[in-house]
């Protein structure tokens, strides 16, 4: 007897999870690279870029912080130039501002350097200044020494991500949580949405952010990492006459967090932060939001606690100026000693998606892997909305490989 399966109707080729801006630059990638390609993006939110995306400070990154030859550091480089491009040719606000890094304390001082030095690796102009020229750039400022890099600077980066979603010519639905996975790696995906809807694709691509761990098991693919949120706490200053660009801290290289900094916006406000604090759920925008069993699954992972041993006292530190507004003023006031606690205003939260290793490890660069039909974007916070674009056209050459196989 010869079993003769039936043809499978696809709705897609490449099913796309996540309508965050690295999900639609990933659409967007496919449809340029191959075009005729069906694309289906499936978001479980209203509208598209509503988590990481839509809720950062808005920074176009130079990439100067990032490792010479990490996934960062040529994303962010390349990617900020080019979406600096697509954000003029497509009428999108933007404004290049440069930024200071500025050294507040001399044991500062040495990390500085080291930052001038990966700038130049990495192919960055950068300008080293005495305690006296931080003026020329920001006259309330005050540090022992500061660089300024030109290519910085800052956009709306979701109306970028709604440019990519109408552009890439891709059917995007809405509404669509996906609460299970079934993939064969001789037939393709089909995937079921809390509004009972399947969709089915020969290769599926996780952007799922907050959420792809998740993902990445529903497809039965281990990913060995689990996503630890950490909520970023921002402010509006009450007199942004006292910032005129983008000034940040020197960064702890321990950390893939850049400190507390002030930005001037596209609209002309500044915004100070964010902090670094443990959200009690993976959309935990404030501390009222708790979720247990997704705090049981944080706890669960053994790297939340190895984490937690090794950083107490940085995590401490953040929590303090989380709960105290006497204390982040504290912070801010090293770089910016004019500013009173009565000038802060507290702004929308956001929420980082930090991968970390069974070993407490903090993933520090972008972290993508390809198993038979499916592409998991498993690690993409900050600068990923500055490198979406590279970010997506990786992510598709990887998908369209999976097509073709």
């Amino acid at each position: 007897m010869v079993q003769v399966r039936s043809a499978i109707a696809y709705d897609c080729d490449v099913l796309v999870i996540g309508g965050g801006i690295v999900g639609l630059s990933t659409a967007y990638a496919i449809t340029r690279a191959a075009p005729g390609t069906r694309v289906t993006v499936l978001e479980k939110e209203p509208g598209p870029a509503r988590h990481q995306t839509g809720r950062n400070s808005g920074v176009v990154h130079s990439g100067i912080y990032y490792r010479p030859g990490s996934l960062k550091a040529r994303y962010a480089v390349r990617g900020g130039a080019e979406m600096i491009k697509f954000c003029a040719e497509y009428g999108i606000a933007h404004a290049v501002t440069g930024k200071l890094i500025v050294a507040t304390e001399r044991a500062e001082l040495p990390r500085l350097h080291a930052l001038v030095q990966r700038g130049r690796e990495n192919g960055i102009p950068v300008r080293e200044l005495g305690g006296a020229q931080i003026a020329e750039y920001e006259p309330e400022v005050r540090g022992l020494a500061a660089i300024h890099v030109g290519t910085t600077g800052v956009c709306d980066f979701v109306a970028v991500a709604r440019h990519l979603a109408d552009a890439s010519g891709a059917e995007i639905r809405y509404g669509a949580r996906v609460v299970r996975v079934d993939r064969r790696a001789d037939l393709g995906v089909a995937v079921r949405t809390s509004r009972g809807d399947v969709v089915r694709g020969r290769v599926l691509v996780n952007c799922a952010g907050l959420y792809c761990d998740e993902v990445a098991r529903l497809a039965g693919d281990d990913p060995e990492m689990r996503i630890v949120p950490f909520r970023g706490e921002y402010y509006a200053l009450q007199r942004p006459e006292l910032v005129r660009g983008l000034v940040y801290p020197v960064p702890d290289p321990a950390f893939p967090f850049l400190g507390v900094h002030l930005t001037r916006g596209i609209d002309g406000g500044v915004h100070i932060g964010p902090n670094a604090v443990p959200a009690l759920a993976r959309e935990g925008y404030g501390w009222g939001v708790v979720r247990p069993r997704e705090i049981a699954a944080t706890l669960a992972w053994p790297g939340t606690w190895h984490l937690a041993r090794r950083h107490w006292r940085y995590g401490a530190g953040e929590l303090r100026r989380s709960v105290s507004g006497r204390a982040f003023t504290e912070a801010v006031r090293r770089l910016l000693p004019a500013v009173r606690e009565e000038d802060l205003i507290p702004t929308p939260a956001g929420v980082r998606a930090q991968a970390v290793l069974r070993d407490g490890t903090l993933v520090d660069d972008f972290l993508i892997k390809q198993t038979p039909r499916t592409v998991h974007v498993l690690n993409a916070p900050s600068p990923a909305a500055t490198a979406s674009l590279p970010i997506g056209r990786e992510v598709a050459h990887r998908a369209l490989a999976e097509l073709g196989g």
